[in-house]
């Protein structure tokens, strides 16, 4: 699976990068190509005006990718025909992109606030190749750099210091400052792209599939150690990792539990219950300091778990048969009744496709929908229950006065 990498004035403050861009000369990375971009992609990036110097309020949008940034602070959307970012507090949109060809744009990774973005091409008239990551300078307005795959881009992760490229089989790890690679691993089937990097100020860890159904892999880069954790007898759905890379929640493609792993030991810390029939998880999210979890699914509600309450079995969460883990160990009652249920609920549309994350107001969620809703909403800690919703907006909607 040879790939290969292009640069045009890409930012390295280190005058003497290691000449050698694969550790390893025995992986399928074969070609790295140091030259300026083709002529055929520096056309492409040029075509890239401000939406407020050209009129699209009269084209049909079509939503393919929606994601937040490190904080929370911003998410991103691609669409048919480029890219947007909103704010989240306040929400309103700040930048958007449209190409004049109409491209279509299926992955958009954000760097916190910076103004380095990765691309990938998307929908049925893709602006950039499908197998391709393009890394977009919008101080600069244009491609920065590529990096190449002979197979399609199933997901990118950013940090300050590395980018990592997912595709169904393999994930890379290249450094940020050069595009030098530096590791890659073979994964177990992953059509969804599910990688987790840390933002932390710690050191950096990510989560990746192992090579068998239901693990999970943990990479600590800083101590060199690899840590494989049986998470699911099924298939892997969806992971999350807090902010420092020390827990990790998983789900399966039952989506009945969530388990909360140690990252360092791959001990099992929590185990909570969204409910009893089978459903598609699409989110799982931690909060700030790991004492909320938040999760969302295909069917339409948003849970969130006190992981707190899960410690102190004297807590029992609201409108559910909630006890203690203790209780399982025991055997005094059926499994399902002593699961730890969520604190709090916000009910949206059954059968669409929502994530979640914790607002940087104290106690909110931000909930973004692939219809094009943004929702933010509050929850008690200490009564739990239904949710309040507190704002709505409709981020797919043209706006002429951008």
């Amino acid at each position: 699976m040879a790939t290969t990498v292009d640069t045009l004035s890409w930012p390295n403050p280190n005058p003497n990068p290691n000449p050698n861009p694969n550790p390893n000369p025995d992986s399928d990375n074969a070609t790295t190509d140091q030259s300026p971009l083709s002529g055929t992609d520096q056309s492409q990036t040029q075509t890239l005006i401000p939406t407020n110097t050209q009129n699209t309020t009269h084209t049909q949008l079509s939503l393919f990718h929606v994601s937040f940034n490190q904080d929370n602070g911003c998410f991103a959307c691609g669409i048919n025909q480029g890219f947007r970012i909103y704010n989240c507090d306040p929400f309103r949109e700040i930048f958007r992109r449209d190409f004049d060809t109409g491209g279509g744009i299926g992955i958009v990774s954000m760097l916190f606030r910076c103004n380095i973005l990765a691309l990938v091409g998307g929908g049925t008239h893709p602006q950039y190749p499908v197998n391709k990551v393009m890394i977009w300078d919008d101080h600069q307005g244009r491609c920065i750099g590529e990096l190449s795959f002979r197979s399609e881009v199933r997901g990118v992760r950013l940090r300050r210091d590395r980018i990592v490229v997912v595709l169904e089989n393999k994930i890379f790890v290249y450094n940020f400052t050069d595009l030098r690679l530096l590791q890659q691993i073979e994964t177990f089937g992953n059509p969804k792209g599910l990688c987790e990097v840390s933002q932390g100020s710690g050191e950096f860890v990510m989560v990746c599939l192992g090579l068998r159904k239901g693990q999970v892999r943990v990479e600590h880069y800083a101590s060199k150690r690899t840590k494989f954790v049986l998470a699911h007898d099924s298939r892997i759905a969806c992971f999350g990792l807090a902010q420092d890379g020390n827990v990790v929640a998983t789900a399966s493609n039952k989506g009945t539990l969530v388990r909360v792993w140690n990252t360092h030991d791959g001990t099992l810390l929590h185990e909570v219950r969204r409910g009893a029939d089978r459903a598609e998880i699409y989110s799982l999210a931690f909060s700030p300091t790991a004492e909320w979890l938040a999760v969302s699914s295909d069917k339409g509600t948003i849970h969130v778990f006190s992981l707190t309450a899960v410690d102190h079995p004297d807590h029992n969460t609201t409108g559910s048969p909630s006890s203690s883990p203790r209780s399982l160990i025991k055997g005094v009652m059926p499994k399902y009744f002593s699961s730890v249920w969520s604190l709090a609920q916000f009910r949206l549309v059954e059968g669409s496709q929502y994530i979640a994350a914790f607002g940087h107001q104290k106690n909110t969620v931000v909930i973004l929908g692939m219809d094009g809703s943004f929702y933010r909403c509050q929850f008690d800690p200490k009564t739990g229950g239904e949710m309040t919703q507190l704002e709505y907006h409709n981020f797919m909607k043209p706006d002429d006065a951008f």
